[in-house]
């Protein structure tokens, strides 16, 4: 059985859940193995997803409610050892100095961009991937 890479999608929007899957594919670059979804609509699910390991990467909507990605991704990186990276989705560009607030890997604007999105979440696989190996 071939490997799969674990992303972790986190919005309370299914719209913006399914954007980024829709996005990324089954495969967001060829180099990668295939990415399996794990949906998450709230903060608690997020941290029980976390605890049980397995996540190669995650993808934090900053617009999220009640509790946004932003305050969430440093939350992960305060508690959560050698967390995943993170992709934070913004709804700004002006918000890029609330991503390096939060300590967030990567930042990309919305909506999810068919082109910028997968690159992104691609790099931050890779490394990832590569840590690991």
């Amino acid at each position: 059985m071939q490997p799969t890479a674990t992303v972790l999608v986190y919005s309370d929007n299914a719209s913006t859940r399914e954007q980024v899957r829709t996005a990324a594919g089954r495969r967001p670059a060829a180099d990668l193995p295939p990415v399996e979804y794990i949906e998450c609509a709230t903060m608690p699910a997020v941290l029980k997803q976390l605890d049980r390991g397995g996540v190669d990467a995650c993808v934090l909507d900053g617009e999220a409610t009640p509790i946004g990605g932003m305050g969430l991704c440093r939350q992960i990186k305060d508690e959560i050892f050698n967390s995943p990276p993170v992709l934070l989705l913004m709804g700004r560009p002006q918000d890029a100095w609330l991503a390096t607030w939060s300590r967030a890997e990567s930042a990309v604007t919305l909506p999810v961009d068919p082109v910028d999105f997968p690159e992104a979440l691609a790099s931050l696989l890779r490394t990832r991937l590569a840590v690991e190996a």
